[in-house]
């Protein structure tokens, strides 16, 4: 007899609740997936240590912070893994590096050296990660750390981008409505 996987019938297991790969809480879960494998990937272009150490503890955080929302849909109590010192972290570290940056007075195009362009794929998918999360917000009640945290990391990953391209010697281009 032929074994059939959950998967194969579109199911998936989230502790022991089997759940629709299509339902919202897999979807922030995939999202959270992907942009911790983006951070993986910059990680691979570093070479600097701040940056190395900050993408670090980030893609270990989105460990906790996929822990904490599966402990929210599986209908476990939550842990509340998320803590404040965390968003304190990232917005310490976005100042460290805004001090260090030129203000901007335009939008710029999101392009550099490798890192910088990988920095800035990342922001946008950790921008799909909060608004996925916003929406699961609707349905199941989360960690009130868990919103902020998310959007914080997205100014930080700009400002990693930014800060990877001066580091690099390369210019930003601002846009400019022809």
């Amino acid at each position: 007899m032929k074994k059939v996987h959950l998967g194969d019938k579109g199911i998936t297991r989230v502790f022991e609740k089997q759940i629709l790969k299509s339902e919202c809480s897999i979807e922030v879960l995939g999202n959270l997936d992907e942009l911790n494998s983006y951070i993986g990937l910059c990680r691979c272009f570093n070479r600097n240590k701040l940056i190395g150490s900050i993408l670090e503890k980030v893609q270990k955080d989105l460990f906790l912070i996929g822990s904490e929302i599966s402990y929210c849909v599986s209908g476990k109590k939550s842990k509340s893994l998320i803590k404040k010192d965390m968003l304190n972290f990232l917005e310490q570290k976005i100042k460290e590096i805004e001090r260090q940056l030129p203000k901007l007075s335009r939008f710029i195009l999101p392009n550099g050296t490798e890192l910088a362009s990988f920095l800035h794929v990342a922001r946008a998918v950790c921008r799909r990660a909060e608004r996925s999360i916003v929406k699961l917000s609707k349905e199941v009640k989360l960690n009130e750390n868990v919103i902020p945290y998310i959007n914080r990391l997205s100014d930080l990953l700009f400002c990693l981008a930014r800060f990877a391209n001066k580091i690099s010697g390369v210019n930003e281009i601002e846009w400019k409505n022809e």
